[in-house]
């Protein structure tokens, strides 16, 4: 197939006259409400529905097989493969069909803020809500940028264009294909914005390694001595609220790159799970939804319009997109030194894993390659309570290379840098999901504070019996039964019983990692 002819039928549609191109956020917010798309809440955010799909489709995410990129991919249930001809059809029916819209909405910026790495995007909106989602979520061009934007890649999202899966060659009428050759992003059948978000995250994971630049599905802040803190973990386990420190500035809140460096935030904006979000326990996201932040699925009194966000008729996998500058103590542009502290964040469903763990590099190793957590309720269509789960890097729905690249790099940083690594389980204590009760977050950001401020360098620590993790005896502000898991529970037979069985399943989905290094998974992981 002669791909020449896919990017000048894109650069025909945007020359058509329904292109409204580069909207300010009050041009966007104006023509929602006209389109009947989305309502203004008390504070002046946008709050709109994604209908039926209220996460992401990961079983409807495909990467285009193409003789550049086939031997590079981790093909397999994550990275699906497809056909040229499948995404073509379906590029060309996409096309045609924005060519009938009365409006079609395009937003140009960048992906990295680190000007030496970064990638020129540009986004084709269906909805005048999608648009603003991305204005918030990528990097905004300066009127100078805007004149010499040149996208290297364009995500097209028509969320009311369905595929019929008999005709199309997809699993469902949802579909998120990524081609490498062709520079595109093809999404439909969803209104579900994150998609747009994610699918520009999983291009960045294929294209910074290439650059020798680590790509993480991290949040990142700063503090006052320039200190960097790296956070891992997938949705809903915390790396948006624990990131959002007051005495410490933001980089980010989701994605990053590790250059020759230091970090940089790949994103413009914040995509925060706000379900029962309160100014008393996260001020700086509560304070950050104000004119522009787009809402999604968040319920809003009719009369008063203030959102309730402890109500989850809609969906547990509440959200709010708002630009970085939303929060006051922010880095602009969001980029900083090297990390000296990295957590791994887990919500472990099992209620056995010790709140807080010093890892040596080799554990460090084994559990971001086990990317271990629970799948929480809404972050994906059909989970409707936590499950256990093992994502490779913290964030392997998003990783298009082999695993085992990302974590060499890991490994890497660690020795160059010196950095301190812990493990931090900020879901079940006192007994498994069910039984047990969250860990309070008020005993999360005291062990967090005093991993960060190198307090946990020198502890006393226990040595778990099954996980063998470091475990400190004493943190100021936590209680220490907390701190080891097996006090927290009645039945200490019932514990050691669950304990072994998390071990197993760690055993069990580290085979498919048989390729590292031997020490890795000797010293690395569970001794019991």
């Amino acid at each position: 197939m002669n791909s020449v002819h896919v990017p000048n039928e894109l650069n025909q549609l945007l020359k058509e006259k329904n292109v409204q191109m580069q909207l300010s956020v009050p041009q966007l917010v104006e023509k929602i409400l006209a389109r009947n798309e989305g309502t203004l809440t008390s504070t002046g955010a946008v709050r709109v529905s994604t209908g039926k799909y209220t996460g992401r489709s990961p079983k409807d995410k495909f990467i285009v097989v193409e003789k550049s990129t086939k031997d590079k991919i981790d093909w397999g249930s994550t990275n699906q493969p497809i056909s040229e001809e499948v995404f073509t059809n379906l590029y060309h029916k996409v096309l045609q069909y924005l060519r009938q819209k009365e409006d079609v909405f395009v937003f140009k910026g960048f992906a990295g803020a680190d000007k030496k790495s970064r990638l020129p995007i540009q986004v084709i909106n269906e909805l005048a809500w999608h648009n603003l989602f991305v204005h918030q979520l990528f990097i905004r061009p300066t009127e100078d940028e805007l004149l010499a934007h040149d996208a290297q890649f364009t995500v097209i999202a028509a969320p009311n264009f369905k595929a019929d899966p008999a005709v199309d060659g997809t699993n469902s009428e949802t579909f998120i294909i990524i081609s490498f050759e062709r520079r595109i992003v093809l999404i439909g059948g969803t209104e579900y914005a994150g998609e747009m978000k994610k699918s520009i995250f999983s291009i960045m994971n294929f294209l910074l390694p290439e650059k020798n630049i680590f790509s993480m599905h991290c949040s990142a802040n700063v503090g006052q001595e320039g200190d960097v803190a790296l956070f891992f973990g997938l949705s809903g386990t915390g790396k948006t609220t624990l990131s959002a420190d007051p005495n410490r500035k933001l980089i980010g809140d989701d994605e990053h790159g590790w250059s020759s460096h230091g970090v940089f935030n790949i994103e413009g904006g914040c995509y925060a799970k706000c379900i029962n979000l309160s100014h008393e326990k996260e001020p700086q996201i509560f304070d950050a939804i104000r004119f522009g932040t787009v809402l999604e699925n968040v319920i809003v009194n009719q009369e008063s319009r203030i959102a309730d966000y402890d109500d989850n008729t809609l969906t547990e996998n509440t959200r709010a997109a708002y630009p970085l500058e939303n929060i006051d103590n922010s880095v602009i542009p969001s980029i900083a030194g090297h990390p000296h502290t990295i957590v791994f964040l887990t919500a472990d469903a099992f209620g056995v894993l010790p709140p807080i763990a010093k890892l040596t590099k080799e554990q460090a190793m084994y559990h971001f390659l086990s990317g271990y957590t629970s799948k929480l309720a809404g972050t994906e269509r059909g989970v409707t309570t936590p499950e256990a789960t093992f994502s490779t890097c913290f964030g392997a729905p998003f990783m298009p290379l082999p695993a085992t690249r990302y974590a060499e790099m890991l490994g890497d940083k660690i020795l160059e840098h010196n950095v301190n690594v812990f493990l931090v389980n900020t879901g079940w204590t006192g007994g498994e999901y069910g039984v047990g009760s969250r860990m309070k977050l008020s005993y999360t950001r005291a062990m967090v504070q005093a991993a960060l401020e190198g307090e946990l360098n020198h502890v006393e620590t226990v040595t778990d019996e099954i996980f063998g993790l470091n475990i400190p005896l004493h943190i100021a502000g936590v209680p220490d039964e907390v701190l080891q898991p097996s006090k927290t529970w009645h039945d200490p037979q019932a514990y050691a019983e669950k304990a072994k069985e998390l071990a197993a399943k760690f055993r069990e989905n580290f085979k498919k990692f048989q390729n590292v290094a031997t020490e890795i998974a000797e010293k690395g992981g569970p001794i019991a």
